[in-house]
């Protein structure tokens, strides 16, 4: 863990973006395609952490990015040389263009500036998005990487921003896995090894500003 002095300069509102991962109602939501996963996300206060983290990130002029997966209706462009990409098809909810699935899910609050960025393809919200480019036009040096799931999508998006550069920071109680004890273990033994791990309270801690004295 980093100490409070360095997270400060590392979660510098100027340079700091906050990603959310598949916060979607069709995944993390009360009517999920993957029910298991949005029952963790919510019993473990990881869905709550993310609302926590959005709402300061908003207060604070930290500049939000919600990266959504979602699927034509006809399928076109989607992946289909995977397992989970076949199973997903047969899934009873669908992540549909512009259905209920693919909005953002409560309690998580979408400010106008926000990005949302959506996905027709692949595992990772960063490769082969406009991801990358929003970055660094924002002048982003660190990512928060939230959300779901520990997985997959997670390690996927925090290798990305890794791989091009950026600090990537993960909260450990702002993302959720199956089963419950999968998440700590791919914390430990692989996102510690390349991202800033620290919780949800130190995050909003290094965003508070110091009180003046006198």
């Amino acid at each position: 863990m980093p100490s409070h002095e360095q997270l400060r300069e590392i979660l510098d509102p100027a340079t700091t973006v906050l990603m959310t991962v598949e916060c979607q109602q069709g995944v993390v939501g009360t009517e999920s395609a993957l029910p298991e996963l949005a029952k963790e996300a919510r019993s473990s206060g990881a869905l709550v952490n993310v609302a926590r983290l959005v709402a300061a990130a908003h207060l604070g002029g930290v500049q939000v990015l919600h990266a959504v997966a979602e699927r034509r209706p006809d399928g076109r462009g989607a992946n289909r040389n995977a397992r989970l990409f076949r199973a997903a098809e047969r899934l009873p909810v669908q992540q549909l263009s512009g259905t209920t699935a693919v909005r953002i899910a409560p309690p998580i609050e979408v400010a106008e500036e926000d990005f949302v960025v959506r996905r027709l393809h692949g595992l990772s919200p960063i490769a082969g998005t406009e991801v990358d480019a929003l970055l660094r036009n924002l002048g982003c040096r660190s990512l928060i990487v939230s959300g779901v799931s520990a997985n997959v999508a997670i390690p996927n998006a925090v290798f990305d921003a890794v791989n091009r550069g950026y600090t990537a920071v993960v909260p450990a109680d702002a993302i959720a896995g199956v089963p419950a004890d999968y998440t700590p273990a791919m914390i430990r033994h692989t996102l510690a090894l390349v991202a800033t791990v620290a919780s949800t309270e130190d995050v909003l801690g290094a965003w508070k500003r110091p009180r003046r004295s006198g």
